[in-house]
């Protein structure tokens, strides 16, 4: 019977021997065990996972969390302490910059080299070298020194490599952070494609990609297993650990400069009458407002109600894509603020966010002061985008400070949910009205 399995992690450990001083090492040799002259430190423990074959698999966590650790024991390069991995088909794996290259060959050395590790002969590797080269689009520098090579060229061809060795499992660790806008979305075209037939091991410490491409995911933390579960679950949980930790560091906040702001003129998409009078209409069912839903902070402040509203300020029970709407946040202060900040999200099922915003720019030269047992209200006024047919949420918070140094008092994931039942969306994560749109013979 054929496993189903892509990875499967049992119990995994690795523990590092920390020497105060050299000479250290060269007495635990010579005592044989007998006395310890080392610190130990367990950059993993007690790790356990499984990936299903043809499952997008995500991996967050924060510096030092041990998932480079992890990484390169699944790829073989590193040997466990304690535990199991098996994997089942070839791996393929972008882990550390440049790392299995050697920077005095020419890239198509590198690329020889690495693909003949990666499982390849010379003479499949001689097929593919031209697509190899082509996907990379590094020009003559192919057969230049990798030590001539930008941060971005190296990563260029490393991606390059692994989506031409027909793997199995591909392991990304962190790489795509490096290239720039067009070859990140060339290299996603790629894992889309790729993610209809193989296994995807994803490391990222971008949670909108790992919620946008991910089945499941899992946080590590300090070497352990934080939590498991839906990307989106495992995203949130992680996001509040980083605000939790931040409140802790000091960062230098940086000078906005004040810049005249215009009022945009109104524009309106008069075909809008005409759709919301038809089956077309993007109609949007709204939930009322969870105040149990899932919530972190300091408790400064906390959250008492969120509605949607409409123009005349009525709560909707339904709205329409393409409408204005108001929505209001309303928080009761704990504690003196002298800076407060209201903001929200609007996100899809995944807990990708579509768009949002807070009242920082708009009041940071008239800054509103509120005390103990006072109450604060925030009123966004949009337009509803047009949404594909599917589930909603909005996410909503307190936090006092500046927008780069700032502290969450009450921060409610999916504060309100709410479901478009019809819509007249094409495609894409949203919809927005057009103001024209003409088609006509070319003279």
């Amino acid at each position: 019977m054929l496993s189903n399995f892509a990875i499967k992690v049992e119990n995994l450990s690795k523990c590092y021997h920390i020497y105060d001083q050299p000479r250290d090492r060269l007495m635990q040799m010579l005592t044989r065990g007998r006395k310890q002259y080392y610190r130990e430190f367990w950059a993993l423990k007690d790790v356990s996972f499984e990936v299903k074959k043809g499952e997008t698999f995500g991996i967050v966590g924060r510096n030092g969390s041990g998932k480079s650790t992890l990484l390169q024991m699944i790829c073989g390069t590193l040997n466990p302490t304690d535990g199991t991995i098996q994997t089942n088909g070839r791996v393929a794996a972008l882990l550390e910059l440049g790392s299995g290259f050697n920077p005095e060959f020419t890239g198509r050395e590198n690329v020889y080299l690495n693909a003949s590790v990666l499982g390849l002969s010379n003479k499949e590797i001689d097929e593919r070298f031209d697509k190899i080269a082509e996907f990379a689009d590094i020009g003559d520098f192919i057969e230049q020194p990798i030590k001539t090579y930008s941060s971005g060229m190296v990563v260029r061809l490393a991606f390059a490599v692994i989506a031409h060795v027909d793997a199995d499992i591909l392991v990304i660790d962190e790489a795509l952070a490096v290239g720039d806008a067009f070859f990140t979305q060339k290299c996603m075209r790629f894992l889309r494609e790729f993610m209809k037939k193989g296994t995807i091991l994803f490391v990222s410490h971008d949670t909108g990609a790992v919620v946008n491409l991910c089945n499941q995911a899992i946080l590590l933390n300090q070497g352990e297993v934080g939590e498991k579960g839906s990307p989106k679950t495992v995203c949130e949980y992680y996001l509040e650990t980083l605000y939790e930790s931040a409140h802790s560091k000091k960062s230098i906040p940086q000078i906005v400069q004040q810049k005249e702001i215009i009022e945009p003129l109104e524009l309106e998409d008069q075909r809008l009458k005409f759709i919301n009078q038809s089956k077309l209409r993007n109609d949007l069912q709204i939930f009322e407002f969870n105040l149990n839903a899932q919530s972190f902070g300091e408790g400064g402040a906390s959250i008492q109600t969120v509605h949607l509203l409409d123009e005349t300020e009525k709560p909707l029970a339904w709205a329409v894509g393409g409408e204005k709407v108001i929505l209001r946040i309303v928080s009761k202060v704990h504690k003196k603020l002298d800076s407060p900040i209201l903001g929200f999200f609007v996100k899809d099922r995944l807990g990708q966010t579509l768009f949002g915003d807070n009242t920082y720019l708009t009041y940071r030269e008239k800054q509103i002061e509120c005390q103990k047992d006072e109450k604060i209200q925030a009123d966004f006024k949009f337009y509803m985008p047009v949404l594909p047919i599917g589930d909603y949420s909005i996410t909503v918070a307190i936090a006092n400070g500046t927008q780069e140094v700032h502290k969450h008092h009450h921060w409610i994931h999916d504060a309100i949910v709410f479901k478009s039942v019809a819509s007249s969306v094409i495609s894409g994560l949203v919809g927005i009205p057009m103001l024209n749109i003409k088609l006509e013979v070319a003279k």
